[in-house]
């Protein structure tokens, strides 16, 4: 819906006199509200990109519980990942694990990674920025799907530095 869009929905609102419209679309929520006096007042609000990123950070909320349940399974992780150094997301955005599209993967699970050697990308606000390894190793396990919106300090990678 573009501006002159929304003019028109205002105006037809004002004339119709009705005091409340709610518009919700996929992207957007418009609400039109008018005043006894006439004048009108208009709230657009476009949906957070952050939205699938509260959904992905519950997925894994609700397996920790059912972990906790089992209590050989969670001393067993806690051993396996603690020898693994952490590569975290130094700030928010979309993760892209290749350089482009139709190029291959940064690196993969068996990867041999050196300090300094790029691992990622992470787009922000229109700008691309390398992640870089801050430790030499092995990538063990890829915590992040390609494509996919993180948040600041986000474990991206486990790496075996051994």
């Amino acid at each position: 819906m573009d501006i002159r869009e929304i003019q028109n929905l205002i105006k037809f609102v004002a004339k119709s006199g009705a005091t409340e419209v709610k518009l919700e679309m996929d992207d957007f929520k418009i609400t039109i509200k008018t005043t006894p006096e006439g004048t009108e007042s208009t709230y657009v609000q476009h949906i957070p990109v952050a939205q699938p990123v509260q959904q992905m950070v519950a997925a894994p909320a609700i397996a920790a519980p059912v972990a906790a349940s089992t209590p050989a399974a969670p001393a067993n992780d806690a051993e396996d990942t603690s020898k693994y150094i952490t590569i975290k997301s130094p700030m928010i955005g979309t993760l892209y694990r290749k350089p482009a599209p139709d190029k291959a993967p940064f690196v993969e699970v068996g990867s041999t990674i050196s300090k300094g050697d790029v691992v990622c990308v992470v787009e922000a606000m229109k700008l691309f920025n390398e992640i870089e390894a801050e430790v030499s190793g092995k990538i063990v396990k890829v915590l992040v799907d390609d494509s996919s919106p993180v948040e600041f300090d986000q474990p991206l990678f486990l790496v075996d530095p051994s």
